[in-house]
């Protein structure tokens, strides 16, 4: 008998050095390792009537065999046996691939049960496995683990079955009797036995939702108590602000904020005047008003004798903050100077001297604002335009320019509910999920490569207009490996059929900065009509004399790319265009290409994006800050995470949670993941 959960595999019946040691290459070390190795999937061997039974899908059927078998040899090796089985009033056939000792035991009169895939056209099953005698000898769910070397499923099993015999009466609940009360939750034995040996289809229902709430929950504690530590720790500036001018400021705008933009700027601003410093993203989607939200919380902060600062990936869209942000402070003597790697040497010593006395109010620029020796004054709020093109570190140099100011992190990538919770848990979410009023929508369509005629037709009578196109594509150059537009080719072709009628020009992310600030410039000041560029004009260009856009082979892009690039056009008074050249060969495809054509709603992409693609590839799987979970789903389990989210932050806020004894385990759990010291969790 087992007396803890810690120990050894060896301690198992059978397991000696040799089985040992490939268990270890699995991460198998211990018996909570093994009986916390969960399947990846449950063969299912309840019995299936065929004429409810859909094409191409796994069925277990009970028969009787009608015929003896035949044999059809396929080469060295390779034979097929097919045999004449009636299953209730159904006469089908069932093909065994190189199972030849079947030939002997399918005797006619047998009684069979036979697991496979049912070709409902054929009316044939190709057998997986089969088994003699009536179905009541066979379990109905078997777990599938994901397994390699010399160990098989079956003897997993065997030495899973042992495990859970042992553990039975020695592991202890991790979840506290209110919780698990109040969501009807199994016991954690229970749930271990439905994992892995289920009685039926709820049992294994049941589990899994025992163990989906307890790893979002474990997640989230972990999270809210990270944020717990750092308010804790972390003292801010409250900035008191003056409401009064504030109020002016936004009253001698040109257009009245919109619903969402009230909301996020009152959230701002309740985060300025904390005495814990700001840790907020800002989501917003294409067009939405985030850069007179971030001017207006730069606004508050001056009001109140501090300096703001504002980091932009690219010299192009710093420029831009800059001109927007001059054009509505200078009127009431609000100094906004902008510093790039391009400012010249005079220039910047004076903007630097200007900065250190306090003349400054607002500092806008690039990676230049993480120099050494850029010094602010009294610097009190930090934002961070499309934060995820920095760097953690290069976020934090900035942030040390001040006395643990405010920060402020922008994005106009829609992130579903569920991501923005999990990636970004440790801080406050801000959404703007509201465009101004008599925004156009863009027309967006959907053709097909040879109707590019079409594609180049409307282009050009966009042209005619005094507008400007973007054409985007997939690849710099041409590839053996994959059939897809390249920009060069793209290029050589645009400048071919325009004939000099139009000025075409090209940007991929291989040219030198200063070769891709020209360009973009050029395309700005409407030197250049037609840009035909790779994804680096993804984010924060902004061209209102761009109205079409094409993109080719739109099929090999994510949605959330598509609907950000779609983004260039539609930023002026015209009605804007995009079409996307696309043969998508799989439904997947297809069903990008319609939403895309159906809402311009980037929120809804982003669901449908993460629906159709799953977390690790919506956000990169390298950089996507998500957890790896053993059986939540963050698609599916959505519900169950805002759940556990709001659980864990009523316990890490409850006193009770750090004294009462039920919740030992769930301490214990944050102590050993460093949440508690305020470590980063990855």
């Amino acid at each position: 008998m087992l007396d803890s959960i810690n120990e050894p595999v060896t301690s198992l019946k059978g397991i000696g050095k040799e089985t040992a040691e490939q268990l270890a290459t699995l991460g198998i070390h211990t018996i909570e390792d093994l009986v916390w190795t969960f399947p990846y999937r449950h063969e299912d061997f309840r019995l299936k009537d065929l004429v409810e039974t859909p094409h191409n899908e796994r069925v277990t059927i009970e028969a009787r065999v009608e015929s003896m078998p035949a044999a059809v040899f396929l080469g060295k090796n390779k034979q097929r046996l097919t045999v004449n089985v009636l299953a209730g009033r159904h006469l089908v056939k069932v093909v065994f691939f190189n199972q030849n000792y079947l030939r002997q035991k399918l005797v006619p009169g047998t009684i069979i049960t036979v697991t496979g895939k049912w070709d409902r056209g054929r009316q044939v099953i190709v057998g997986s496995s089969v088994s003699f005698g009536p179905k009541h000898e066979r379990v109905d769910f078997e777990p599938v683990y994901s397994l390699r070397g010399n160990i098989g499923q079956k003897r997993f099993r065997k030495y899973m079955r042992q495990a859970l015999d042992e553990v039975s009466t020695i592991i202890s609940e991790t979840l506290p009797p209110q919780l698990r009360d109040s969501y009807k939750l199994v016991s954690i034995v229970e749930a271990l036995e439905g994992v892995h040996f289920p009685k039926d289809a709820n049992h294994a229902k049941q589990a899994r939702r025992r163990f989906v709430y307890e790893e979002l929950l474990s997640f989230q504690l972990r999270i809210q108590a990270l944020r717990k530590a750092r308010k804790d720790n972390e003292q801010g500036v409250s900035i008191h602000y003056d409401l009064s001018k504030l109020r002016q400021f936004i009253a001698s705008l040109p257009y009245e904020l919109t619903g969402a933009q009230k909301r996020v700027v009152n959230e701002i601003c309740k985060d300025l005047k904390e005495p814990h410093r700001m840790n907020r993203l800002l989501q917003g989607d294409v067009g939405s008003g985030k850069t007179v939200v971030a001017a207006i919380g730069l606004y508050a902060a001056v009001t109140a004798g501090y300096q703001g600062a504002l980091m932009a990936p690219t010299e192009i869209l710093a420029e831009q903050h800059a001109q927007s942000l001059r054009a509505w402070f200078a009127p009431i003597g609000i100094r906004v100077e902008l510093l790039s790697g391009s400012t010249k040497t005079k220039v910047r010593r004076e903007l630097l001297d200007g900065l250190a006395t306090g003349d400054i109010n607002i500092l806008i620029g690039t990676h230049a604002l993480i120099q050494p020796d850029v010094s602010f004054n009294k610097l009190g709020f930090v934002i961070t335009d499309e934060q995820h093109r920095f760097g953690v570190e290069q976020r934090r140099v900035l942030r040390d320019k001040g006395e643990n100011p405010d920060v402020l992190f922008m994005t106009a990538t829609p992130i579903p509910r569920t991501l923005a919770i999990t990636a970004f848990g440790e801080m406050d979410v801000s959404i703007i999920d509201e465009l101004p009023a008599g925004r156009k929508k863009i027309e967006t369509h959907w053709l097909k490569h040879e109707q590019l005629g079409s594609v180049l037709t409307k282009m050009e009578t966009e042209l005619r207009s005094g507008r400007q196109a973007y054409v985007i594509c997939p690849l710099i150059e041409e590839s053996d490996k994959l059939d897809v537009q390249n920009v060069v080719e793209v290029y050589e072709g645009l400048v071919t059929y325009f004939n000099g009628r139009y000025q075409v020009g090209l940007m991929h992310g291989r040219l030198h900065p200063d070769e891709k600030d020209s360009v973009m410039r050029a395309f700005s000041e409407g030197e250049i009509h037609v840009l035909v560029s790779t994804t680096v004009v993804e984010v924060g260009v902004n061209v209102p004399n761009a109205t079409f856009m094409a993109i080719y082979d739109a099929e090999r892009f994510g949605l959330a790319q598509l609907h950000q690039l779609r983004g260039r056009v539609g930023r002026g008074e015209h009605q804007s265009y995009c079409v996307l050249i696309a043969d998508p060969k799989t439904d997947e495809g297809k069903e990008r290409m319609v939403s895309m054509t159906e809402t311009n709603d980037g929120f809804r992409l982003a669901e449908k994006d993460l629906e159709l693609r799953g977390p690790g590839d919506f956000f990169g799987k390298k950089q996507s800050g998500l957890p790896e979970f053993k059986m939540a789903d963050l698609v599916h389990d959505y519900r169950a995470l805002d759940v556990a989210r709001q659980d864990a932050v009523k316990l890490i806020n409850d006193n009770h949670f750090w004294e009462l004894e039920e919740y030992e385990p769930l301490r214990v759990m944050l102590e050993k993941s460093g949440a508690l010291q305020g470590e980063r969790i990855d």
